[in-house]
């Protein structure tokens, strides 16, 4: 898992280092970003989690605002439950956690799930981008293979009539017959690539046919 990275956005320095200092203990550490609700600005923070501690009231609307804008999680640490029932009401997206006794255990348990998950529904995106690249990649290798033998039958046709016009030396000028020439030489290069379609194909075929006899005998040994 990549390094994740957590926006600690409040007024109070005290609280960021509150939270720093108690996620220390974790195996996994996130990289911080510090910010204060004053300056803070939407378009200038990369992050994975927001936690959002103390910051003035008449901002903190917009602030929750803009962090949902950008779809991913936040989390505000109210210092009572009558805070902690209005944010909910108003930004439902919000996850409101109350700075009871242990509050800095629960913080960082829950950000650390919350951080998992984000990486979770990360690779399964780019699970789900990687196998639909490859499943292109498989229609567009299906289709050659599909096409070579009208391909083949297009080249022949080229070079035999480039040959033949070949074999009539004083019937082409020296610089047409070194046209000619250059289309029969492309014509076999284009032949040489085509063939190794029909080569490849083969040693794939034989290769998943290898796999397939070896895998019973993994399961029997693993047995």
């Amino acid at each position: 898992m990549d390094q994740p990275t957590v926006l600690i956005l409040a007024n109070d320095p005290e609280f960021a280092r509150s939270v720093m200092a108690r996620w220390q203990t974790e195996r996994m550490l996130p990289a911080f970003t510090l910010m204060n609700g004053e300056v803070w600005s939407a378009a200038s923070a990369s992050y994975d989690l927001a936690i959002i501690g103390s910051v003035d009231g008449k901002q903190l609307p917009a602030i929750l605002s803009e962090l949902e804008k950008t779809g991913r999680p936040v989390l505000m640490v109210c210092g009572d439950s009558t805070c902690g029932q209005a944010i909910h009401e108003s930004h439902p997206r919000t996850l409101v956690l109350s700075q009871y006794e242990g509050w800095l255990d629960a913080l960082v348990l829950v950000s650390n799930e919350i951080v998992r998950r984000v990486d979770a529904v990360a690779r399964a995106r780019r699970a789900e981008q990687s196998a639909a690249s490859l499943q292109m990649n498989a229609t567009l290798g299906r289709y050659m293979l599909e096409m070579r033998h009208s391909l083949n039958n297009a080249l022949t046709s080229v070079l035999g009539n480039s040959e033949l016009l070949l074999l009539e030396p004083g019937a082409l000028s020296a610089p047409v017959r070194e046209q000619v020439d250059t289309i029969r030489s492309m014509a076999l290069r284009i032949h040489e690539i085509v063939q190794r379609f029909s080569s490849l194909e083969t040693e794939l075929k034989c290769a998943q046919k290898a796999q397939d006899e070896t895998k019973p005998i993994r399961v029997a040994a693993a047995s």
